[in-house]
């Protein structure tokens, strides 16, 4: 069979492999909805088990690498369970008849915040400088009033704090709360609007703007000294799969000290070691390696982020110093056993961070 006639087979079976999904998503879809009914959970992880394991073994009888089944029958339960949770989602929404204004609604989070209460049927309101005035959009947040069942401040985080200062001082009745990846510039107005009597809390979604399934995905709750009006923020994503924990203000800013600032430092330093590593630079974007390439990825998409709002994260965080200091320490521990020949020092380090991982299971 000649290359053409190879590639019209290939296109066909293409085609049907589509229609297949297209089936299969139909089926999801009768699934989702007889789970509203029941009123069973959203996902049932030992039946996931049980399709990917079906699916490996139906694979190696065939002589197909069963990583390639699991890698599409994941990405397959992925899309259902994103489906099934947007359907519960606006089955369940309680945004019938009520209203929530998006302060930065333009933003990344922000429009993810946007289109979350659309789909639950609130009336939502944008407000942010860089938007289009219309019905519903204003270009300031004043403008817009504050006669609303929620308001969400999602602007930067110099800026959210100054917001919620005016915030206090306006009294708005509705629920409000940040959004904030860090909460030491924004305690001064979430206790400001706490002593205004105002409904007020402080969340943070550890998820992007293009998250679609917030299954195995966290949403913290800082608690500003108002437990009902923390409840009730739970409360909008009680039809969602997302891990809702509680913690402190001063607790958040501590651990995302690590969580991101670490993390976010670690990779400005690698990609900034590279970029400067003179005559060598040209030569480094040629080679590759597993953990080099794993490596490029993350710190790739950390160069091509928001610069300012990681700037924020280390700069106004006062635990900052703590996690910075860490990491400059590790590398000068490692540079040290290395040139000493210490070679169990070195094994030292490595076993270390292999029980640090095994804690964490």
């Amino acid at each position: 069979m000649d290359l053409s006639k190879l590639r019209n087979r290939l296109s066909d079976i293409d085609r049907q492999l589509v229609e297949l999904i297209a089936a299969r998503q139909e089926i999801v879809g009768e699934i989702g909805r007889n789970k509203l009914k029941s009123g069973t959970a959203t996902r049932d992880y030992a039946r996931e088990k049980e399709v990917i394991d079906m699916g490996r073994q139906q694979a190696r009888e065939l002589g197909l690498d069963p990583e390639l089944a699991e890698a599409v029958l994941t990405r397959l339960i992925e899309t259902s369970l994103a489906s099934q949770e947007r359907d519960r989602v606006i089955a369940e929404g309680q945004g019938d008849g009520r209203t929530a204004l998006v302060i930065g609604g333009d933003g990344k989070m922000g429009r993810w915040f946007v289109d979350f209460f659309l789909s639950q049927g609130f009336a939502t309101s944008i407000a942010d400088p860089g938007t289009e005035e219309g019905p519903g959009r204003y270009r300031n947040w004043t403008d817009a009033g504050l006669d609303y069942d929620v308001i969400v401040v999602a602007a930067p985080l110099a800026a959210s704090g100054r917001i919620l200062l005016q915030l206090a001082v306006l009294k708005p009745a509705g629920l409000v709360f940040d959004i904030g990846s860090l909460k030491t510039p924004l305690v001064e107005g979430l206790r400001e609007l706490k002593e205004a009597g105002c409904r007020v809390t402080s969340l943070h979604p550890m998820f992007g703007p293009d998250t679609r399934l917030l299954s195995g995905r966290h949403l913290i709750f800082c608690d500003a000294g108002c437990p009902e009006a923390t409840a009730a923020a739970k409360d909008l994503f009680r039809s969602t799969m997302a891990e809702r924990l509680d913690m402190s203000l001063e607790e958040h800013d501590r651990l995302i000290a690590y969580v991101l600032g670490l993390s976010h430092a670690l990779n400005i330093a690698f990609f900034t070691a590279l970029a400067e590593s003179g005559e060598a630079a040209p030569r480094l974007a040629q080679l590759s390696s597993t953990t080099f390439d794993s490596q490029l990825l993350v710190s790739e998409a950390v160069a091509h982020d928001n610069p300012h709002l990681y700037f924020e994260i280390q700069n106004l965080n006062r635990f900052g110093g703590e996690a910075l200091r860490a990491l400059s320490e590790a590398a000068e521990r490692i540079r040290n056993v290395v040139a000493a020949g210490d070679e169990q020092g070195f094994v030292e380090l490595m076993e270390n961070g292999r029980r640090y991982f095994e804690m964490r299971g």
